[in-house]
C-alpha cells in the first residue's frame, strides 16, 4: 500500500525485453530506474510505486533499481510510452506507523486519462482530464483520485472530464511540471469506490 505522496522523481535508465519468448516468461519488460532512494534500505522484492504503478524490485545497486513489468500492466498504463530519460514519480511502500498524508493507494492502475487542459489559478495550476465513460462513475467531487501516483482531490466534474488543483509544492516535487496537453497519465480510482461498484453490480 501507498499514500500518494511522492518522495522522489526517478529517471528511466534502461528498458529491456526478456532474452527468450517462453510462454511462462511473464515479464514483458524490465525497467531500470535511477533514484535518490537509499537502496541499502530497500530489499529485493520490495514494492515501489512508479508513477502510480506498483512494481517489485528484482535488482538493485546504489541509486538504481530494476523491476519487471507484465504485459497486463503495460496494457493498462503509460509504461509503453516511457523512454530512456523519462522522469517518473516514485514512492516507497507504506510502513506501519508512517504518516498517512494522502489516502490509501494500492498501486493498481485502472486505466489512463488524457490531459485536455492546463490553466493557471493564482499560484496553482488546474489540470483537466478526459476519462473513459466507464470509469467516470468512480470520480466524485471532493473525492480522491490517484494521477501518476499522486493523491489528489477532485474539483469539478463534467460528463467525461474532471479537474484537479495542483499546488506549487506538488508541481515542484512531481512530474506534473513535465506534463502538457494531450499527455496520457496513469489513473487509479479510490479503493472504496471500486468495492462499492463491485457490490452494486452483484445486486
Amino acid at each position: 500500500m501507498f499514500t500518494g505522496i511522492i518522495t522522489d522523481i526517478g529517471i528511466v535508465k534502461s528498458i529491456t525485453k526478456p532474452n527468450n519468448n517462453k510462454q511462462e516468461d511473464w515479464a514483458c519488460l524490465t525497467i531500470g530506474v535511477e533514484t535518490n532512494f537509499d537502496m541499502n534500505n530497500v530489499d529485493i522484492g520490495a514494492s515501489i510505486a512508479c508513477s502510480g504503478v506498483c512494481l517489485t524490485v528484482v535488482k538493485k545497486e546504489d541509486g538504481y533499481f530494476e523491476a519487471d513489468v507484465s504485459d497486463e500492466t503495460i496494457s493498462k498504463t503509460t509504461i509503453n510510452s516511457w523512454k530512456i530519460g523519462s522522469k517518473i514519480n516514485l514512492e516507497r511502500a507504506l510502513k506501519v506507523g508512517d504518516e498517512l498524508g494522502g489516502h490509501l493507494v494500492a498501486g493498481h492502475v485502472d486505466t489512463t486519462a488524457e490531459i485536455i487542459d492546463i490553466t493557471k489559478s493564482g499560484d496553482s495550476n488546474i489540470f483537466t482530464f478526459k476519462l473513459k465513460d466507464e470509469y467516470m462513475k468512480h470520480i466524485a467531487s471532493k473525492g480522491s483520485v490517484v494521477i501518476d501516483g499522486v493523491s489528489l482531490t477532485v474539483n469539478n466534474i463534467e460528463k467525461n472530464t474532471f479537474d484537479v488543483n495542483i499546488i506549487p509544492h506538488t508541481m515542484d516535487n512531481t512530474i506534473f511540471k513535465e506534463k502538457s496537453k494531450k499527455d496520457k497519465v496513469n489513473l487509479e480510482v479510490d479503493l472504496l469506490s471500486r468495492y462499492v461498484a463491485r457490490i452494486l453490480n452483484k445486486e
